[in-house]
């Protein structure tokens, strides 16, 4: 049996390291937030082969004291709390105390500091947790961090990074998603000398939009704006138009901090669910701030969870600003016959000037090199090489491209789907200038109004008008029970049994009359008058099946949903001819529902396509 015995410091660190320090990106992420939270108004991201043998990130924040530099590479050091009291109203980013001592622990590390108090700055070097050198060096206000050769003495660990392309993508998601979290930050990152992403830190968030996400995103945007006492919530949600099959563009920030939330993320999706089709996710930017006692980010050491002190208030609030942006919006998809040339606009296209920051620090290395030459030049060759070569990148290109383009602004962008009164097919006082054309293939209504035409599928639209309807006469408890004879029997399994005796009320109360009949049978005697056309044994096992799929098993909404879903199955389907009488009461009634863009399973109701897309199919517009 081996003996227990007390690890030495040096695999104690190691150990730690592992806990924060994960690739590349991990570093940038600590730096980068430290950064910030020095409060730095402009910082600058460097990487080389994806992070993996050079990173450095530079800001003009307050910088560290002399006495305080080694102390901060020490464990469980931080500037940010000072008892564990002080974990329940933390607002800063990071605030464990673990970063600077897991990235020394594995990399060799620089560090160049001054304060706006200090004469001088300090240059400190430790590597693998060793310390190397602590000594005086010219240097301007903030703080500049370099990070060589990750996990070189940890071979084993460096085996399980990914090639320098991906773990390079990590640091860029990472760098930009810091940018959008913080709008009042100039964020700039350099990945192998090219410029990718450069926010200018004047606080709009849509310009941030547009430069990480291009023209598209940017140009279908809703604006969010909720302010109560303790939660408020600013920024962007996307049209369903630009909707994707992945949650990657579902973007919100707690207090600055890029959250993964599970009560934020299901009503985001909740109140989007009446507007897309299933597994289609939106795009959201939206910043909270929360009252810090309301949180609690000592969750995981990424601190990329935290928890509610009451989840449903949260969860209501989000909710209910989503659907309150997405109602009384005109979402009809335009169609477009030729696609539009319109790409993600090109960082390398738009670089900026020299950030002045920056080239007060190099210009101050250059000159610690002659004010200090024996401790600056034969310590770090390395370090004045690449600030000169950066300083001689700096000065030449960009300043050319700066002086020739104009800056970019998105708040002139044309938004592709209408929001305006004149241009509302569904708005009641347009309805006098709908010109009803015909029905195309039996299934499709063309209606021409204000220079567009409208394709409106009659199913997908009548599905419409039948949940909205099922669903106001549920809610309303205006409803009637009709009997069947004979009775309908359900055979169970089991689970099925399980969630009937379980809702069971609920049924009842909707006007369905269902007992036991012996075994796992059970006897549909009546269901609602609305339901009885289309009521089948296979319809109800459906029903009783979609109950398992929800996460709120005694929610009444949840049993109103599936009746209204099954009283879909009574629309009109495609193929049947209906006269223009019925299908102008069709539109009418369409006019009468808060969200008639969208089937009850997300499905668009209506598409549109102007006539400028005609003309030009045409060859009338070249």
């Amino acid at each position: 049996m081996p003996n227990i015995t007390v690890l030495d410091q040096n695999t104690i660190n190691k150990i730690a390291a592992g806990e924060v320090v994960e690739r590349p990106a991990s570093v940038v992420k600590e730096l980068l937030e430290n950064a910030i939270d020095a409060k730095a108004t402009a910082v600058t991201v460097e990487i080389k082969d994806g992070g993996t043998t050079f990173i450095r990130v530079t800001d003009n924040g307050w910088g560290i004291p002399k006495e305080e530099v080694s102390l901060a590479f020490l464990r469980h050091s931080t500037s940010k709390i000072k008892t564990v009291e002080d974990l329940f109203t933390v607002a800063s980013l990071g605030f464990r105390g673990e970063a600077l001592a897991s990235i020394a622990a594995v990399s060799q590390v620089e560090l160049i500091t001054k304060t706006s108090t200090g004469l001088t700055g300090t240059r400190y070097q430790i590597d693998g947790g060793e310390e190397r050198s602590l000594e005086e060096i010219g240097a301007p206000e903030g703080t500049t961090f370099i990070a060589r050769n990750l996990f070189y003495n940890t071979p084993a660990r460096k085996k399980f990074l990914k090639s320098p392309a991906t773990e390079g993508a990590h640091v860029a998601d990472l760098v930009e998603k810091l940018a959008l979290s913080h709008p009042e930050v100039s964020i700039r990152f350099i990945q192998n000398n090219q410029n990718k992403l450069h926010t200018s830190g004047n606080h709009n968030l849509k310009d941030i939009v547009y430069t990480a996400f291009g023209r598209e995103i940017a140009s279908h945007l809703l604006e969010v704006s909720v302010k109560k006492k303790e939660v408020s919530i600013e920024g962007y949600i996307g049209k369903p138009v630009i909707a994707r099959g992945n949650r990657n563009y579902e973007n919100y920030f707690i207090n600055g901090r890029y959250i993964k939330s599970s009560v934020i993320c299901r009503a985001i999706e909740e109140a989007y669910k009446p507007f897309m089709m299933q597994h289609k996710y939106p795009f959201t930017m939206l910043h909270f701030s929360i009252e810090p006692e309301l949180l609690d980010v000592n969750v995981h050491p990424t601190k990329m969870e935290l928890r509610f002190r009451d989840g449903e208030q949260i969860y209501q609030t989000v909710y209910q600003a989503v659907s309150e942006a997405l109602a009384h919006k005109e979402l009809i998809p335009e169609v477009e016959l030729i696609k539009r040339e319109e790409e993600k606009p090109s960082s390398a296209a738009r670089k900026p000037a020299p950030e002045p920051f920056e080239k007060q620090r190099m210009v101050a290395m250059q000159q610690a090199a002659t004010l200090f030459p024996k401790r600056l030049i034969p310590a770090a060759p390395s370090l004045v090489r690449e600030e000169d070569d950066l300083l001689e990148n700096w000065l030449k290109p960009k300043t050319e491209l700066a002086e020739k383009e104009p800056p970019i602004s998105v708040k002139d962008e044309k938004p592709e789907q209408l929001d305006l009164f004149d241009g509302k097919l569904l708005e009641p006082k347009a309805r006098a200038m709908h010109k009803l054309i015909g029905q195309l293939f039996d299934t499709y209504w063309l209606v021409e109004f204000n220079g567009q035409l409208y394709i409106i599928d009659q199913h997908a639209a009548h599905e419409k008008v039948l949940y909205e309807k099922t669903m106001a006469t549920l809610k309303s408890r205006e409803y009637s029970s009709q009997l069947v004879s004979p009775p309908i029997i359900l055979t169970l399994n089991r689970n099925e049994e399980v969630l009937l005796t379980q809702h069971l009320k609920y049924f009842t109360d909707i006007g369905f009359e269902i007992e036991p009949f012996g075994g796992r049978e059970y006897a549909v005697r009546g269901v609602p008058a609305n339901l009885f056309s289309i009521a089948k044994k296979e319809l109800l096992i459906e029903m009783i099946d979609g109950l398992s799929e929800e996460g709120f098993s005694h929610n009444p909404d949840v049993i109103y949903e599936r009746v209204a879903s099954m009283s879909c199955k009574a629309a009109v389907k495609g193929g049947h001819r209906l006269s223009a009488a019925e299908a102008n009461e069709l539109i009418d009634q369409l006019l009468s529902l808060e969200n008639p863009y969208a089937c009850p399973h997300g499905r668009p109701t209506i598409i549109s396509m102007s006539k400028y897309e005609l003309e030009k199919k045409f060859k009338r517009i070249v």
